[in-house]
């Protein structure tokens, strides 16, 4: 194995304490506008992605923001009948917090990266803050918080330059902090901080607080802002997890119990009642395993003396199915203390003080956002969207149209003969369909992965997490059956098995597990042609791609960083390259030259400090005997997919990354930023279409966007971030 780079080195470096973002013309060579594909939402729901945070306005009732998990903040002036995205603009558009300044609705506080602790619960880089409503943003905290995430931001509501913030890890479970895509300042310190200065400056609050473990939320006593209250929550567990008390503006703290768990406990939660602030509503998660299981709900407590004593909910019960490091909120009702609400798969209400609760879960489960608007609407933020209940939760309204926060896993699929007609796999929200302009419908449920679909456009493949749920449709995806006769079900899984038809052999297919399995009958039954791939434990493969031209070469990633390659379909397997970082789930790592099977390029899905010389793109042209780094003019940041236009020599080159997408026109020497009006989004995937002069592109957390290939020495006056 030999890796040969090319190109400079350059070490991670921290960023600027504050960046200012603002926007100008310039003329830049190769840029197209990208056309939005939506859903937005999917019509079946109707449903968008993953909400992990919302901030409505103290005095306009129809006033909410929303914040995506990866789509970034979008704001409503009529109760959600229309969004505008007001946050694109920011350097990330992975959510954790939001806070509105309580007298003037156009100072907003973003706090990046998501809380959530899953694999996809993105880093961010700080906390964003607006003034003029999102027109333009400044980002600070880069230092104290980047790499990691935020979970609540407060605000004082006697003194709004005071602010106090969460901080958590990125994502949760093994490879640790997945999520974090091996940000540089990743395992900087997490626990609560203050700003004096309206967020300018952060400083890292102890005396007597944990320091170094998840802050998990945080509430401030609006008629003594000088209490706070913060829930420090590692999901694995940990002795010091608990409830920590502030009297003093966050000097002192001092651990409550008087009736809280003694045990070991995971994630915690918080909610304050603005009417009553000495009633206070708590939840307690057992800890998690590090396969993310376990963490069933260990009970919910109250308080009516300002934390002194509580009293166990049991009424409550469990609503976080094994999962409460992920799905866990509460809320109590501003100007009806009795009533209050615990949220996890299912959402619970009491309106007698926790005496009993009944089940009123959203149409949409898995939530994680509540909250009251001016008008005392319920406000809530699930895997689904948004979804609002003005008679406190016993009915629901949908609020998800034009609301673009949908997040894609890799294997998107674009029909070869109804060029309009795309296929995709959503977390939470199944695989869809597009079947109208920003307009999709769903045809298998849970977790969406890969799709495939063969030159005819009659063979459609879906499938939902797990191994060997693979789906297979005949008339062009009017119906559904399963097509996994032959895969063992015990095998291991990257939750969402990556798979792909042969292009020079549509009967033929892969399927990835710990091993490859072949299909050479369309998908009816399967035989494995490899052995494990991986270095065993729970890995798996989460990349395969077949060489268009000749498909017995196959290459394969892992996610426990090995390259393999086939030459002869599967006989012999050659490991080329290992410890290759990136995400641990389904990626598109791989694109090979339509016209030599040995030619190829490697996307690797993390920042320049983690890998060989910051190496984060590679090619090859031995079949992965020796690589060429090509990535030293791209930004520091992760790449996931790449896409190859040999209709020019050298080959334009395309690379979806954390910031969205950049294109080479030199074979890989140099990148630069590619198309407008496309967020900086994460693109999971691309695609692109030659005979159309196109590109689609999926990403996490905006659903699907199109630009036009454009020629070398096309101009196109674009913004630019500076």
């Amino acid at each position: 194995m030999q890796l040969r780079l090319h190109g400079s080195v350059r070490a991670g470096r921290s960023v600027r304490l504050a960046i200012t973002l603002t926007c100008c013309l310039a003329p830049v060579h190769g840029q197209s506008a990208w056309t939005d594909f939506g859903p937005a939402p999917i019509a079946n729901g109707p449903y968008t992605g993953r909400v992990a945070a919302i901030a409505t306005s103290r005095t306009k009732a129809d006033t909410w923001f929303v914040g995506g998990a990866d789509g970034g903040v979008f704001r409503t002036d009529d109760a959600g009948v229309t969004w505008r995205a007001i946050g694109d603009a920011i350097p990330t558009t992975a959510t954790g917090a939001l806070c509105v300044h309580p007298g003037d609705d156009n100072t907003i506080w973003v706090g990046t990266g998501e809380a959530n602790f899953a694999h996809h619960s993105r880093y961010g880089l700080g906390i964003a803050k607006t003034v003029d409503g999102g027109v333009s943003w400044v980002v600070y905290g880069s230092n104290e918080f980047a790499g990691r995430c935020i979970a609540r931001i407060c605000v004082d509501p006697k003194n709004p330059a005071k602010l106090f913030a969460a901080s958590t890890p990125a994502g949760g479970f093994l490879p640790a902090r997945s999520a974090a895509r091996e940000h540089p300042l990743r395992n900087g310190p997490v626990g609560v901080f203050r700003s004096l200065d309206g967020g300018e400056h952060w400083t890292q609050l102890a005396g007597g607080l944990p320091t170094g473990i998840a802050a998990t939320d945080l509430v401030i006593d609006p008629a003594n802002p000088t209490t706070l209250y913060a829930a420090i929550g590692d999901i694995f567990g940990n002795a010091n997890n608990g409830i920590y008390k502030t009297t003093d503006g966050g000097a002192s703290w001092s651990k409550l119990g008087g009736g809280l768990p003694s045990g070991t406990a995971g994630r915690v939660s918080l909610a304050i009642c603005a009417s009553r602030p000495q009633r206070l509503v708590a939840i307690f998660v057992n800890p998690a395993s590090s396969s993310g299981g376990s963490a069933t709900t260990q009970g919910v407590y109250l308080t009516d003396d300002s934390g002194a004593t509580w009293s166990a909910k049991t009424a409550a019960g469990s609503f976080q199915s094994t999962y409460g490091w992920y799905l866990s909120v509460a809320a109590i009702h501003p100007t009806a203390p009795d009533t209050c609400y615990t949220g996890g798969l299912s959402l619970r209400r009491s309106t007698n003080g926790g005496a009993s609760f009944s089940t009123i879960t959203p149409p949409h489960v898995d939530l994680h956002a509540l909250e009251f608007d001016a008008a005392g609407r319920l406000v809530c933020g699930n895997d689904g969207g948004v979804h609002v209940s003005s008679n406190l939760g016993s009915s629901w309204l949908a609020r998800n149209d034009g609301l673009g926060l949908i997040q894609l896993y890799a294997g998107m699929s674009v029909d070869p003969a109804q060029p309009d007609r795309v296929w995709g796999g959503f977390q939470d929200n199944g695989s869809c369909q597009r079947i109208g302009p920003r307009t999709w419908s769903s045809v298998l449920g849970g977790d969406g992965g890969c799709t495939a679909i063969d030159p005819s456009g009659q063979r459609v493949f879906v499938e939902n997490q797990g191994t060997g749920n693979l789906y297979r449709s005949v008339n062009g995806g009017g119906s559904f059956s399963r097509s996994s006769s032959g895969i063992s079900g015990s095998d291991r899984n990257c939750f969402l098995p990556p798979f792909a038809i042969d292009a020079s052999n549509a009967s033929r297919m892969v399927y990835g597990t710990q091993r490859i399995y072949e299909s050479t009958n369309g998908g009816t039954s399967w035989i494995p042609i490899s052995g494990d791939l991986t270095n065993g434990g729970t890995a798996a493969i989460h990349g395969l791609a077949i060489a268009p031209s000749d498909g017995r070469f196959v290459y394969v990633k892992t996610n426990d960083g090995n390259v393999q390659v086939t030459e002869d379909g599967g006989t012999t397997w050659n490991k080329r390259l290992m410890g290759v970082p990136g995400w641990v789930r389904t990626t598109r790592p791989f694109a090979i030259d339509p016209g030599d099977p040995r030619h190829a390029w490697l996307a690797v899905g993390a920042f320049s400090t983690s890998f060989e010389g910051g190496a984060r793109l590679l090619e090859t042209t031995d079949a992965g005997r020796t690589w060429l780094r090509r990535s030293a003019t791209l930004p520091d940041t992760p790449v996931h997919c790449v896409a190859i236009d040999t209709r020019h020599s050298p080959a334009f080159v395309y690379v979806g990354t954390d910031r969205g997408v950049f294109r080479s026109v030199d074979g890989g020497e140099i990148f630069h930023h590619y198309g407008v009006d496309l967020p900086n989004v994460p693109v999971i995937d691309m695609h692109i279409d030659p005979a159309r002069s196109r590109i689609v592109v999926a990403t996490q957390g905006r659903g699907v966007h199109e630009a036009r290939l454009l020629a070398r020495d096309e101009v196109f006056a674009r913004p630019t971030i500076r």
